[in-house]
């Protein structure tokens, strides 16, 4: 969700400004993702790189984050909105790591669900996946050669979850930034020029509508990628 300080900074706001409007933007995405069939949404709220922000910044998304949850879950749960937080809560305080398991408690009947990535880095994530396994590998309860791909899918934080089908960078950014880099591994990509505050259903759609305009052949050829063989088999070429 790229652009907020620069949404605000257009506008002469505070850089706080414009993560209170990249907050507000969930809401409307939420519902038109729901409007789509869409199942799961994942927002990458917060990166383990942004701690080294300024201080006064980091206060602001830590605040905002808490508000968020205290004002949010209830309609989230009113919603059918299934909210999952992922991401190392070692740096939260007491009180962020109680409005977070009472926010997935109180909406863990939802269907739809809403995945916050917050303190989350993909090279973390699979870091400390490997050393859960290898600690099972030492108490014997796995083989080396009973790790799989789906042995390790197992013990990453979106365990239970499905992989991304469409990846969305807003704001202009053509890169990863350490996002899901395990789960990401068919993922498409869309790049929207506008700044998160202003991605809005619209655009959301023009995204979706993309994504539906592509082949995914998952390293296999097309059908008519295997047609032009057959006929060129057939006559010799």
């Amino acid at each position: 969700m790229d652009g907020n300080n620069r949404w605000a900074k257009q506008r002469g706001l505070s850089g706080v400004a414009g993560h209170e409007a990249g907050v507000e933007r969930i809401r409307d995405i939420l519902h038109a993702a729901k409007a789509r069939g869409i199942e799961v949404v994942t927002l990458f709220a917060f990166s383990s790189e942004n701690w080294k922000r300024p201080e006064f910044e980091v206060r602001g998304l830590m605040a905002l984050f808490s508000s968020y949850l205290k004002k949010e879950a209830k309609k989230l749960r009113d919603d059918g909105v299934r909210l999952r937080v992922v991401g190392n809560r070692n740096q939260f305080s007491d009180r962020l790591k109680r409005l977070i398991d009472d926010a997935e408690s109180l909406t863990a009947s939802g269907k739809f669900t809403l995945v916050l990535c917050v303190d989350y880095g993909g090279r973390w994530d699979i870091v400390t996946a490997t050393q859960k396994i290898a600690s099972e590998v030492q108490m014997g309860r796995l083989r080396p050669s009973d790790v799989t791909e789906d042995t390790v899918a197992k013990f990453l934080q979106t365990e239970g979850l499905p992989d991304p089908d469409l990846c969305v960078r807003t704001a202009g950014e053509q890169r990863i930034s350490n996002f899901l880099l395990w789960q990401m591994a068919y993922t498409e990509f869309y790049f929207a020029n506008c700044y998160w505050p202003d991605f809005d259903t619209a655009a959301l759609n023009v995204a979706v509508d993309e994504y539906y305009s592509r082949q995914r052949r998952f390293g296999l050829r097309d059908a008519v990628e295997d047609d032009a063989t057959s006929l060129g088999e057939k006559i010799g070429v």
